[in-house]
């Protein structure tokens, strides 16, 4: 009987034992793991990605490209007043400006920007006479406003009336680390003939495209005058 008796004390504590270690099965660990809020983890994404487009949004309008508002007729026909174009601040970082790129300018003695048509870079002289413009002794041709001439000829007169050089700008020879621009709208363009060459960094940087209106909209030619032949 006392053996029967400490049998059975053994089976008992031996089920007590394993009533005690039945918990530890992994099987329902991951039922008991608690899980983050997901909105919290959601809400901190979007202000990363807001903080990263704002900053993206400040170095491109301040160090790469920058909107400017084209104000007076100086470059018709190509260009009018109230057009937004782009301005490609980095390009004149690498290269200089090349004839018949389109530039945006500081003018202090004006205390504004002005946007007008590289014609002549350093080293190169220019004329201007009437309709014929003359860089380094040979006579040019301007697509970008050959129509307009075309259509003041028809009409028995010229497009241009304002020369150069000048009295007060009588050398024609553009110094180093300058260029020569003029308006599309020979005739009604304050420009270098007016304002003397302009030095190269005054240049903000080169105008890219319209933006708008959008019906306007169009990347913009930046044709070279070309010897005529």
């Amino acid at each position: 009987m006392e053996q029967d008796s400490k049998q059975a004390n053994n089976q008992a504590e031996a089920a007590s034992s394993a009533e005690v270690q039945e918990p530890t099965n992994g099987g329902n660990i991951s039922e008991t793991t608690a899980v983050p809020p997901k909105k919290k983890s959601e809400a901190k994404e979007w202000i990363k990605a807001i903080v990263v487009a704002l900053l993206l949004v400040i170095v491109i309008r301040w160090f790469l490209f920058e909107p400017f508002i084209v104000d007076g007729p100086s470059m018709q026909p190509n260009f009018h007043t109230g057009e937004r174009v782009i301005v490609n601040k980095i390009l004149y970082d690498v290269r200089d400006p090349k004839p018949g790129e389109v530039v945006v300018l500081k003018v202090p003695s004006q205390h504004r920007d002005f946007i007008k048509r590289v014609i002549a870079v350093g080293g190169d002289t220019v004329k201007v006479e009437g309709d014929t413009l003359t860089v380094n002794g040979k006579v040019m041709s301007e697509p970008y406003i050959q129509a307009a001439i075309d259509n003041a000829h028809a009409q028995g007169s010229d497009y241009n009336i304002n020369n150069f050089p000048t009295e007060q700008l009588p050398d024609g020879k553009v110094p180093q680390g300058y260029v020569f621009v003029m308006g599309d709208n020979r005739s009604n363009s304050q420009d270098s003939r007016m304002i003397g060459y302009v030095p190269l960094g005054d240049i903000i940087g080169r105008a890219d495209v319209i933006f708008w209106p959008l019906s306007n909209a169009e990347w913009i030619d930046q044709d070279a005058p070309t010897a005529q032949n």
